[in-house]
C-alpha cells in the first residue's frame, strides 16, 4: 500500500517544472522503446501543484516515442473548460487522469498503459499477482484490483471510481483494461512499472507452462516484498541510467 507521503508545501520554480517536463517526456520515450504504448492512446500525467490539481499530460494523440518536454500539456483539474480549449485532452485521460489529481492526493505521477503481458494478467479472471519469484513477490497484497470495468473511460464518475478504487494503493490491475501506477516522481512510477510488467510477464510464462504454480508462503512473501522496500532509492539510478541511453540515442525528448 501506498506509504504516507511528505507532499510538496510550495510551488516549484520554474526550473523545477522544467526537469519535471523532461522527466515525463522521457518516460514516454522509454515506454515506447519497452512497447508498452498503445498506437496513440494511453496516458502520462505529473503534478505540478503542492495540492497535486496543477499536473502536465500529453496532448491528444501523439505518439509516446514523439513526446517532448515543451509539448505537455498543463492542466488544471478544477478547470471546466479544460475541454474547451484548442488543444484539449484526449477525454479519457482527462476523465482518469483528472480525477485521481485532485482526489488521491499519493498520486503526483501517473502512469496508465495496456503494456502486453500486465493488460494479459488484467485480463483474467483473477488478475492477482501471485508470488512465484522475487519480481512477483514485489507487489505481493500491495496491488487494487479492479473488477468493475464499464467501457471506456469518458465520463467523470468513472475517473471518481477508479480514484475510490485505488485507495492507499500504488498499482491498480484494471481488469479488462490494463495497468496504473502511481508514485510521488518519474522515476519511481517508472521503476516500479517496469517492474510490474516484467512479474507479469513471468506469470504469464509460468501459467502458460501448463504446470502447477509455486507460491511462495504468505510469510515468505510479504518477507521478500518488504525486502524490496530498502531498494527504493535504485529506482532514481535505473531512471537516470534510462535516460542517459536516451540521451545517447536520441536527445529531442529534453527540448
Amino acid at each position: 500500500m501506498a506509504p504516507d507521503i511528505a507532499l510538496p508545501t510550495t510551488a516549484p520554480s520554474e526550473a523545477e517544472i522544467r526537469q519535471l517536463r523532461v522527466d515525463l517526456a522521457a518516460a514516454f520515450r522509454l515506454a515506447a522503446e519497452y512497447g508498452w504504448h498503445e498506437a496513440i492512446a494511453n496516458h502520462f500525467s505529473l503534478a505540478v501543484s503542492p495540492d497535486g490539481r496543477r499536473f502536465l499530460m500529453n496532448p491528444r494523440w501523439r505518439h509516446f516515442s514523439r513526446m517532448r518536454a515543451s509539448e505537455l500539456l498543463l492542466l488544471d483539474a478544477d478547470d471546466p473548460q479544460a475541454m474547451e480549449r484548442p488543444d484539449a485532452p484526449d477525454q479519457s485521460a482527462w476523465c482518469i487522469h483528472g480525477r485521481l489529481h485532485a482526489l488521491v492526493p499519493h498520486a503526483r505521477c501517473v502512469l496508465h498503459v495496456h503494456p502486453p503481458y500486465a493488460t494479459a494478467v488484467a485480463s483474467l479472471a483473477d488478475p492477482t499477482i501471485k508470488p512465484i519469484d522475487q519480481n512477483t513477490a514485489r507487489f505481493y497484497q500491495r496491488v487494487a484490483i479492479d473488477l468493475g470495468y464499464g467501457g471506456i473511460a469518458d465520463h467523470t464518475a468513472e475517473g471518481e471510481r477508479l480514484a475510490a478504487k485505488l485507495g492507499r494503493f500504488r498499482r491498480m490491475m484494471m481488469g479488462n483494461h490494463g495497468v496504473l501506477v502511481v508514485a510521488d516522481t518519474v522515476a519511481e512510477a517508472f521503476d516500479d512499472l517496469y517492474y510490474l510488467e516484467r512479474a507479469c510477464k513471468t506469470l504469464v510464462l509460468a501459467y502458460s507452462t501448463g504446470q502447477w504454480l509455486n507460491i511462495m508462503a504468505p510469510e515468505l512473501a510479504e518477507r521478500t516484498a518488504c525486502g524490496w522496500e530498502g531498494y527504493e532509492t535504485a529506482a532514481f539510478a535505473h531512471f537516470s541510467e534510462l535516460k542517459h541511453l536516451l540521451d545517447a540515442k536520441d536527445p529531442s525528448y529534453a527540448t
